[in-house]
């Protein structure tokens, strides 16, 4: 969508989807250069960490607990006050309801009060824009979205313009990280733990499965990995072994991340070649050095530029936030304060609607 407003945009951004508490203030300038003034981030790590992942209830209470401070140190650390916002941006969805209503709650209240457009923001959306807070990177681009949550590939066109090329069919790459190291006994949060243990290992000493080989489509599959795995840590017990069988899980995922991929690309590229060929990864997953290597090198190979977030915007933040509104924004879209929380929101209704991934009933990702 282009924007239709040249005035610059300066937006608070909340970001309350998981297990993350968090506010940024971010300014568009005119000529859409994104200028992040601040960023805080409230972690839940320790609260969760007894439970060996995000328990929701616990989440919701903790953002309850600090949304208000948390917003008024990004304020602070921007040297701003709500007074100088021209529009405050909250996660609207796809996450954990409860927290997910507390951000949004929150933004309402402040734009009520401020007389300020709120925008809803799709936490997917927040992702797809995040490459673009650290660099100029202008529409279209192919981008994989690999987080705990979530594993896409999409084309964007541009802010609300969206379209799923391929998404995973039941769990997600982090989601498969972070469950693989439960089962080997790492501690909470088990992606960055799995990644360290990695180190020196050799990738080969296990074999696991490779999945939807017989599909050419761009379609993820992790749940087959994720139990032959965890049955595999079972049985490992030497130091060696185990580092093995954490360099073998990463290897597969970055492998099947790389191979489906490199697919999206030689489609797209025979619709793009004119607007220049251009690789986004983001989401958190886009943190793991291998994985980043791997896909960095798939986009040298199909003539691809490569690009993803800084590493402070890999992760749940709500810099990424406060872009998508502040684009949204500039394009003329807000959102009425009657705006609902949700569970689930694909970013590309119409493939969402007419092939779904996740059949009603079943568990999966968030689609």
């Amino acid at each position: 969508m282009t924007p239709t407003s040249t005035a610059p945009q300066t937006v608070l951004g909340l970001e309350t989807s998981c297990d993350e508490t968090a506010a940024a203030v971010v300014r568009r300038h005119a000529d859409g250069r994104a200028e992040v003034l601040s960023s805080v981030v409230g972690s839940q790590i320790a609260a969760h960490a007894p439970f060996g992942g995000v328990v929701p209830e616990i989440a919701a209470r903790a953002h309850v607990e600090s949304i208000e401070a948390i917003a008024e140190a990004a304020l602070k650390e921007a040297g701003l006050g709500y007074g100088d916002l021209t529009g405050v941006a909250a996660t609207a969805g796809p996450g954990l309801v409860g927290g997910v209503m507390v951000g949004l709650s929150f933004g309402k209240a402040v734009a009520l009060a401020r007389d300020l457009p709120l925008v809803a923001v799709n936490h997917l959306e927040g992702h797809a824009v995040s490459a673009r807070l650290g660099a100029d990177l202008p529409y279209p681009f192919l981008l994989l979205l690999v987080s705990g949550g979530h594993c896409q590939l999409l084309e964007v066109a541009g802010i609300g313009a969206c379209r799923r090329l391929g998404s995973t069919i039941d769990d997600a790459a982090g989601e498969a990280f972070d469950k693989i190291a439960k089962a080997m006994g790492l501690p909470y949060p088990g992606g960055p733990e799995l990644e360290r243990l990695a180190e020196g290992g050799d990738p080969t000493a296990f074999e696991l499965p490779r999945m939807l080989l017989g599909r050419k489509d761009c379609d993820f599959s992790f749940s087959g990995l994720k139990t032959a795995a965890a049955r595999l840590a079972e049985g490992v017990t030497h130091e060696a072994d185990r580092r093995n069988l954490a360099a073998a899980v990463q290897e597969a995922i970055a492998g099947q991340l790389a191979e489906k991929s490199e697919r999206a690309m030689k489609a797209y590229a025979q619709a793009h070649a004119d607007a220049g060929l251009r690789f986004v990864v983001a989401g958190g997953v886009a943190a793991n050095r291998t994985v980043r290597a791997r896909l960095e090198a798939v986009a040298q190979k199909n003539g691809f530029s490569f690009a993803a977030p800084p590493m402070a915007y890999c992760t749940d933040n709500a810099a990424m936030i406060a872009l998508a509104g502040a684009e949204r924004l500039a394009a003329g879209i807000s959102d009425p304060l009657d705006a609902v929380a949700r569970p689930r929101w694909p970013l590309d209704a119409a493939a969402a609607a007419a092939a779904p991934t996740h059949k009603a009933g079943r568990k999966g990702a968030k689609a």
